[in-house]
Parts: structure tokens; sequence; C-alpha cells
């Protein structure tokens, strides 16, 4: 059974999230998203709220697992026997970085990295930059699935009203 990983910290899920997802569930029997738990950063979302979300936008492909990590991915990977890491590349910066990371991973257990290039419709697409916008009232409907909007614009106007 082929098996590969998508990691991140989906704060919260956006359409560039769930094409790198949708792509890798095409070509693996089983894709595992894990929710990466960061105790450094106070996310707009539950670890909870985001698996909620993932499986929910997920479900029609049928072959997705989601989960969350505390720790080393490669742990992840290794207690799952899972031998690949997906991730998706919007811009040659965030190649610099996940270059070194994938180096790192595989020296580490010899867990592979495969790089899939973004869809250029969601090349510029962050959660932080959804949220962002979204604070200032800007129209983020087109970039999250419908039911994470929803989620979004709830959770920000519940902040607001603090």
């Amino acid at each position: 059974m082929r098996r590969a990983v998508c990691p991140g910290s989906f704060d919260p899920i956006t359409n560039g999230h769930l094409d790198i997802i949708e792509r890798a569930s095409k070509l693996y029997d089983v894709v595992h998203v894990a929710v990466l738990v960061n105790k450094n950063k106070q996310g707009l979302f539950s670890i909870d709220e985001r698996i909620s979300m993932i499986e929910e936008t997920t479900a029609a492909y049928g072959n997705v697992k989601v989960e969350s990590h505390q720790g080393l991915l490669v742990d992840f990977c290794r207690e799952r026997g899972i031998p690949a890491i997906v991730k998706g590349l919007r811009a040659v910066s965030d190649f610099d970085y996940e270059l070194q990371m994938a180096q790192m991973n595989r020296g580490l257990t010899g867990v592979e990295t495969l790089f899939v290039p973004t869809s250029p419709t969601w090349s510029f697409l962050s959660s932080t930059l959804v949220k962002e916008v979204a604070s200032y009232g800007g129209d983020v409907s087109h970039l999250i699935p419908p039911s994470v909007h929803q989620r979004l614009v709830d959770r920000i106007a519940e902040r607001a009203a603090r």
C-alpha cells in the first residue's frame, strides 16, 4: 500500500492545501494529513477544529486520514510506516527552506519528500494571508471552502466582540 503524508498547520485549510491533498490522493493509496502542533504558536482554530474542517473538506477523496502530531514529522512517518512526505511549493522562496527540511528528514530516517508545484491559481495563498485579509473585512470566500469560510467569519466576529 502506497502511503504519504501532507503536513501543515492548516489554520485554516485553504483551497491551496486542498489542491495538494487532492493531487496526492490520486497518487497514493492513503494520504495522511498531519496537523502539526506548534506549542509556541496560538492558532485561530483549535487542533480539533482544524481536524474537523479537514475531514469535512476531504471526505469526498475517500483515502485521506487526518491526525494531529506534536514533534518531528519523521517520527509521525516512522510510527505509521509512511515513506513519503508531499509538500506544495508556491514559489522559489519556498524551495530553499523546504529543500533543507527534505534533506534533514531524509538524513534522519530515509523519508523522501516529493515537491508538488502549487496550481498557479493558488500560488499566492497562505492561511496567514487569508486570516489577515478576513480580519480587515476582506472577502476570502473564493480562497477557502464554504464551510471553512463560515467558521472563519464566525471566529473573527467572536474575537472582535471580546
